[in-house]
Parts: structure tokens; C-alpha cells; sequence
């Protein structure tokens, strides 16, 4: 038995996992991080104009120009959807989370760790973690490459979690197929 003071109640008596779920439903929706995926890829796509392969910029290879269009195409459809599930929240009550935010979760952070991969990739070998800075007083070497490279490789490896924070994408999978198809 939990004693709680009238004060400090959210919600309903006895309603908090309803308010809990609602709560989560906006944090997945947020998950998704489009503004930073579109920033990531606009950023990735200036990159690829300095940056080489045999011989011509990285921009004008046609499969990292399918690439990068595939990736702008999927955060547009997200982007979408995201309005829809945002604008349906105004419309419904507290502790019924529209299940699309699961979808928005799962999709968000893998286009979150794509973009990451896709800036990573285009730093190509002066990508590779330069750890210089953190261990400056071992260490009086310059920057192997452009700071932005190595910055790359970081946010990619920090962003693997993405698939696990905010519910696990598995978990959200679980979620999707209970809501949507009653399984």
C-alpha cells in the first residue's frame, strides 16, 4: 500500500500506470528526433562535396546520392506521420497513447543511427575515433582529420542506445502488435 498526499497525486486515484503510458507515448514520439536526422543528412550531403572517392566528390557517386535520398524520402514519411500521431494526441484522452508512437520510436532511431552512419561513412578513414582531445595530456598530436569526422563516429556509437532507451525497439514492437492486431 503506497500513501500518497493529495497534493502530490498526478492524475486519477489509482489511474497512475494510464497516466504513465501516456507519458511514454509522448517521450517515443519525441524519440525520433527527425529535426536532428534532417539536420544530419543536409550536414552529411555538404561533407560529401569536399570529400572524395576515385577521384570526383563523394556527392556526385550515384549510389551515396540513392543513399541519401532514400533517407530524406523515410524522414519525410516520418516526419508525416509524426504530425498525425501529434495532432491526434489533442484529440484523446490521458493514458491512451496512440500506438503510432511505438512506430515513430522504432523508426525514429533507425533513422537516427542511419544519418549517423551516413556522416560517418562519408568521413570515411578520418572518421576514426581521434582521442586526442580527451587525452590531451598524453598526448601533443594535432587532429588526424576535420573535427567533424571524428564527431561522426562518436554520435554514431552513442547513438546505438537510441534502439534501447525510451523502451526497447523490440519492446515497442510487442506494443504495436498488441494495439494494432490484438495479438
Amino acid at each position: 500500500d503506497v500513501r500518497v498526499p493529495v497534493e502530490h497525486l498526478v492524475g486519477e486515484e489509482n489511474k497512475g500506470w494510464d497516466v504513465a503510458k501516456y507519458l511514454l507515448g509522448h517521450e517515443r514520439t519525441g524519440i525520433a528526433r527527425l529535426g536532428k536526422s534532417k539536420e544530419r543528412v543536409k550536414f552529411a550531403k555538404e561533407m560529401a562535396h569536399e570529400m572524395r572517392a576515385n577521384g570526383k566528390p563523394l556527392i556526385d557517386d550515384p549510389a551515396f546520392r540513392l543513399r541519401v535520398a532514400q533517407l530524406e524520402t523515410d524522414i519525410k514519411a516520418l516526419e508525416i506521420t509524426q504530425f498525425r500521431v501529434v495532432s491526434a494526441y489533442a484529440k484523446k484522452e490521458a493514458g491512451k497513447p496512440d500506438p503510432l508512437s511505438s512506430a515513430l520510436k522504432i523508426k525514429g532511431t533507425e533513422l537516427l543511427q542511419a544519418t549517423t552512419e551516413l556522416a560517418m561513412d562519408v568521413g570515411g578513414p578520418l572518421a576514426m575515433p581521434d582521442w586526442a582531445q580527451e587525452l590531451e595530456a598524453l598526448s601533443n598530436e594535432p587532429e588526424l582529420g576535420p573535427a567533424w569526422a571524428s564527431e561522426a563516429t562518436k554520435s554514431y556509437l552513442f547513438l546505438r542506445a537510441a534502439s534501447i532507451y525510451g523502451g526497447t525497439n523490440e519492446i515497442q514492437k510487442n506494443i504495436l502488435t498488441k494495439a494494432v492486431l490484438g495479438l
